[in-house]
């Protein structure tokens, strides 16, 4: 994009969860009703217990997000064919430099207690997430934001960058300009929050309030989030059906056996011991797809434990890993080996930033590990209540191979205990990770996640040089013209290796037989307003 003078209204329209950058797959069926149905038009959808409550600014991993963005819509959203953004609740943003935007609101959003969503709505969430001593998980998305530093030190309440105007225009001041900052704005960090949050934020973990397609109903812990259509969402899309059941399942095989049997209406995983041979085409004849996203799977190390310090013992179990047999072993051939850290699809994509770093290289692996003087076994790990213990074992079995030194899968019982593991840095073993853009864009690689400080830097990586160029890529007057600093920033990042690129994702998915209208996008997230129950 220029730095001309030109207007980022996005047309107004309705829809959440789609970010991808190419379209979605869509795919009908239908037939007899889910077993014990005793609610037809309710969908039920796999997931796991949320990390933290459902507080939009601090919803940073998958099923948090895709609740969130059930019960919430943000300024922009992505067209759910091209995956181009557009305004939802934004009625025009517009800016002359990439670092002044002017935000009007559309009329008519409301909150689901009936209160309009004004500007305040979006400047008092935004500083509340920013807010240092809030400790939100998802602060470091509005890094950008002119006065960051002194919000996130809690120096200051309130950003300097945001300025109400009226009731539905506010203005962003950027500490820098930063051209993909419209494109970010349908991103959970940047939602509203209503003033009922910040009267009484017990009240609302209990009982969220949003401005999404669908309002919160109920929540059994570890069993359940209920949410229900509503009625005076306004989006011009409008969902089918009547509500959502986000199920909750500590083993992912257990809710494959409910959606074969007709009893889980949507799967968005099929676990990798029903991918071995192909048995969930047969399972799910005729209710499966199978699909990329925008989503890279890799394992990362705990660079606070100093047995992972030296580069050299992170390259080597790199070059330690055979890709190929894993996915094979684990997936039936059906994911996409990485060679880097970027998938192909998105924009600014380089092929082979990894080179021989990211090839079965046995030998070399072998010299490089045995130089470093590391004691004791590997041990790989992840949350128990998903299905990762097969890819896991057979990279175990490759590693253990090539470098002659024990490899063995160390679980970690719950997901939640997993991210507490990685969140108050007390992994001690190496652990799964991975990463699904929540836009289109390789700043979203890179940034969120090997940035000093950043919201899922869960490694502790931190590099000035790599900081440095991030920065220079994020202040590039266009889009394009940063990519070659995100291309360098990726390649130094990969020598580095606080994180082991393994496959870029593709998924299969499958639904219960009265389930139909379903449609996917490469964030991995069912179109909500697309599906619909027989």
């Amino acid at each position: 994009m220029s730095t001309s003078t030109r207007s980022l209204a996005l047309r107004i329209a309705a829809g959440i969860t789609a970010v991808a950058s190419a379209a979605l797959l869509t795919v009908a069926c239908g037939g007899e009703p889910a077993a014990d149905s005793s609610d037809r038009d309710i969908l039920s959808y796999n997931g796991t217990e949320p990390e933290n409550p459902l507080i939009p600014g601090d919803a940073t991993e998958r099923d948090s997000v895709k609740i969130v963005n059930a019960l919430f819509t943000g300024l922009v959203e992505y067209d759910t064919v091209t995956a181009e953004p557009r305004n939802a609740v934004a009625e025009s943003i517009v800016t002359a430099d990439s670092r002044v935007y002017t935000v009007t609101l559309a009329p008519g959003w409301t909150f689901h207690d009936g209160t309009a969503v004004t500007a305040q709505s979006f400047v008092d969430a935004w500083n509340y997430t920013a807010y240092g001593p809030n400790e939100l998980q998802g602060a470091t998305y509005l890094s950008h934001i002119q006065g960051y530093e002194a919000l996130r030190d809690g120096a200051a309440t309130g950003f300097s960058g945001l300025r109400i105007l009226d009731d539905r225009r506010f203005e962003v001041t950027l500490s820098a300009p930063f051209s993909a900052f419209p494109t970010q704005l349908g991103y959970a960090a940047f939602f509203p929050l209503p003033s009922s949050f910040f009267a009484d934020r017990a009240a609302f973990e209990a009982e969220p309030v949003g401005n999404g397609p669908f309002r919160f109903v109920s929540h059994t812990p570890g069993e359940n989030i209920v949410v229900h259509r509503y009625e005076a969402y306004g989006g011009t899309r409008k969902p089918h059906i009547e509500g959502v059941e986000f199920r909750f399942y500590k083993a992912l095989e257990d809710a494959y056996a409910d959606v074969v049997a007709n009893e889980l209406d949507y799967l968005d995983f099929v676990p990798a011991d029903a991918l071995a041979g192909g048995r969930y085409k047969t399972e799910l004849s005729g209710r499966n797809l199978s699909h990329t996203y925008l989503g890279v799977q890799s394992v990362s190390f705990p660079l606070y434990d100093p047995r992972y310090a030296d580069p050299r013992l992170r390259q080597a179990i790199s070059m330690a890993i055979d890709r190929k047999y894993v996915v094979d072993t684990a997936f039936d051939g059906d994911k996409i080996l990485a060679d880097g850290l970027v998938p192909s699809t998105v924009p600014g994509y380089v092929a082979g930033q990894c080179g021989e770093l990211c090839e079965y290289r046995p030998e070399r692996a072998r010299e490089l590990f045995e130089s470093t003087g590391f004691q004791g076994p590997i041990e790989l790990t992840s949350n128990d209540d998903s299905a990762n213990q097969v890819w896991m074992d057979a990279a175990c079995a490759t590693i253990g191979k090539a470098l002659g030194r024990e490899c063995r899968y160390a679980p970690v019982p719950t997901f939640g205990e997993f991210r507490t593991l990685i969140n108050d840095r007390r992994m001690s073993t190496i652990f799964r990770s991975g990463w699904v853009a929540d836009y289109p864009s390789i700043e979203n690689f890179l940034n969120p996640i090997f940035r000093t400080g950043a919201a899922v830097n869960g490694t502790g990586y931190s590099s000035p040089a790599v900081d440095a160029l991030l920065a220079a890529a994020d202040a590039a007057p266009a889009e394009r013209e940063g990519w070659v600093l995100y291309q360098q920033a990726e390649r130094q990042i990969l020598q580095d290796m606080p994180a082991i690129p393994l496959w870029f994702q593709k998924v299969q998915s499958g639904w219960s037989n009265r389930t139909r209208d379903v449609a996917v996008s490469q964030l991995l997230q069912l179109d909500l307003f697309a599906v619909e129950m027989d």
